[in-house]
């Protein structure tokens, strides 16, 4: 292989060695969370370190040299390749070889990288790595999409979401036919698109943003998950058939805006104005949120408390709330029981707390059996 060989003479379809100083990162790569066209190669470097797993990558390009089987998917712009497919090796490679450049992501982004010991037969394989050329983004997205989306080598939701959103915008195609080209059979490419446009929607209205978010996490999959059920739906305003047919940008009526930010609010939190999230999981948290929605008691007790259990438990019919609690005290229970052996017998407070569990069961069954007994006694 030569690695003296120019962008140009790489044939648009074909695969061939180049420098890995002839290419760039992705300033549009989906994986990252809140970066622009102008975002530093550091910044995205970082990123996709904390995201990625980009230490394991690391580790095996240290004890096996870099691995040239899968071609990266470039772009040519200016004798320069854009990396479409395949940032997280080029970031890789790039941090072996440029020795400042941990020094200046930990001086930017406060992201320290520990780069593991490379031996110099397998520092030469960073020379240059195998690239196949596209002419235009859109030739590579059936691949990319199939891989990332549907694939072995998964992206995270939002990622996901990014990339077919971009997809559908550019192509012209409908969203069918995007997750039939991926392989997608649950309409979860149509869920993921409806979301990218609501949350685009809550960003430009400065309704929401990504980076105030309080979990380093961005679970991009509470959303779209929430965003295709009944009452999420009905209280931002959507219509029935929203999730039915093709997206359109600003889904939310701008009379539900403040609806918005405070769904958001609810799932995501806000580190400026330190506001935690009330949204911890998924399921069930997600389900009892939207109840909460749509029973204006159980609404007014979540603006006024931040806090889901107590507006789930005020929604919920008495008969229910007692079922749950005993349920959950009988498990809690067992778990002690079955820890014991923890116990032993010099912390007496311990014991006062047992006692106090042991009146207030008492306390519970003596009206349970009283109201038994009434019943029994208007039943003769």
């Amino acid at each position: 292989m030569s690695g003296n060989i120019k962008s140009s003479d790489v044939p648009i379809g074909a695969t061939a060695p180049v420098l890995v100083d002839c290419l760039t990162l992705d300033r549009e790569n989906p994986r990252l969370v809140g970066n622009d066209s102008s975002a530093s190669d550091e910044a995205i470097i970082s990123q996709l370190f904390k995201r990625e797993e980009l230490g394991e990558l690391l580790q095996s390009i240290a004890a096996n040299g870099y691995l040239d089987i899968e071609p990266l998917i470039v772009l040519e712009h200016d004798e320069v390749f854009t990396v479409l497919e395949g940032n997280r090796r080029l970031a890789a490679i790039r941090l072996f070889r440029e020795p400042r450049l941990i020094e200046r992501i930990f001086n930017q982004e406060r992201v320290h990288i520990s780069l593991p010991q490379i031996e110099e037969d397998k520092r030469a394989t960073l020379e240059e790595v195998s690239v196949y050329r596209v002419a235009h983004r859109d030739d590579a997205r059936s691949f990319i999409g199939f891989k990332h989306i549907n694939g072995a080598a998964k992206w995270d939701s939002y990622a996901k979401g990014k990339f077919a959103a971009d997809w559908y915008r550019r192509s012209g195609l409908t969203l069918e036919q995007i997750a039939e080209r991926i392989g997608d059979r649950h309409a979860t490419v149509k869920r993921m698109v409806n979301a990218i446009y609501v949350l685009e929607q809550a960003t430009n209205s400065d309704i929401f943003d990504i980076a105030d978010r309080v979990n380093p996490k961005f679970n991009f999959s509470h959303l779209y998950t929430a965003l295709s059920r009944a009452p999420y739906i009905n209280f931002l305003g959507l219509t029935d058939v929203w999730s039915r047919f093709d997206s359109k940008p600003n889904p939310v009526p701008k009379e539900r805006e403040d609806n918005l930010r405070e769904v958001l609010t609810w799932i995501y939190g806000s580190k400026e104005n330190d506001i935690l999230p009330v949204v911890f999981s998924q399921n069930p948290d997600i389900k009892h949120l939207g109840e909460i929605l749509v029973n204006a008691e159980g609404l007014n007790v979540l603006r006024v408390s931040r806090n889901l259990m107590d507006a789930y438990a005020s929604i919920q019919p008495a008969k229910e709330r007692f079922a749950e609690g005993l349920l959950q005290a009988r498990g809690a229970i067992r778990n002690v029981t079955n820890s014991l052996r923890g116990f032993d017998g010099r912390d007496l407070s311990l014991v006062t707390i047992a006692e106090d569990i042991e009146e207030t069961i008492q306390t519970i069954l003596g009206r349970m059996r009283k109201k038994i007994r009434s019943i029994a006694e208007n039943d003769e």
